[in-house]
């Protein structure tokens, strides 16, 4: 098993309370939950590439700011769980430009199954409600993690130690 630094787990504790601070205020501003989303928080997803042992921080940070989320527990179990997926899947990219993709593709697919499920149930307008939100929230997280995150991880990798 593998020794966790102290300086490590420093990292992913603030990463997640970062995380959860960003979405509480993005929420303020009508963007943080529901079919029509970009969280500022979801920028740090790409964290992992850079630093691995902010996955777990930032699944904690979701975990805290989707026990606001008006989806109930359905979102606080899987939107949580994808997050922290996500971003151990981001932490094995090998490119920079790669490394948002895991949270663009599985949010898409996973909460927009959610929000899908919450405002038709499965149905026969399941299909499209599920096609119309998976788009929406793939284009959030497109925005935040491709425009945001990028610029993070590039001012990051500037600044990292050797």
């Amino acid at each position: 098993m593998k020794k966790i630094t102290v300086r490590q787990l420093t990292t992913a504790a603030m990463a997640g309370a970062a995380y959860a601070v960003l979405a509480i205020f993005g929420s303020v501003f009508g963007i943080t939950y529901g079919p029509v989303q970009c969280r500022f928080s979801e920028a740090l997803c790409v964290l992992p590439f850079l630093f691995p042992e902010t996955a777990w921080g930032l699944g904690v940070g979701c975990l805290i700011a989707n026990i606001l989320s008006p989806y109930g527990l359905l979102d606080i179990i899987v939107g949580s769980l994808t997050t922290l997926i996500a971003a151990h899947l981001t932490a094995g990219c090998r490119s920079r430009y790669l490394a948002p993709l895991p949270p663009v593709i599985l949010n898409g697919l996973l909460v927009g199954g959610i929000i899908a499920f919450q405002q038709v149930g499965f149905g026969p307008a399941f299909a499209l409600t599920y096609l119309l939100n998976a788009l929406s929230v793939a284009a959030g997280e497109a925005v935040a993690c491709y425009g945001l995150g990028l610029l993070l991880l590039r001012g990051l990798e500037k600044k990292r130690p050797i």
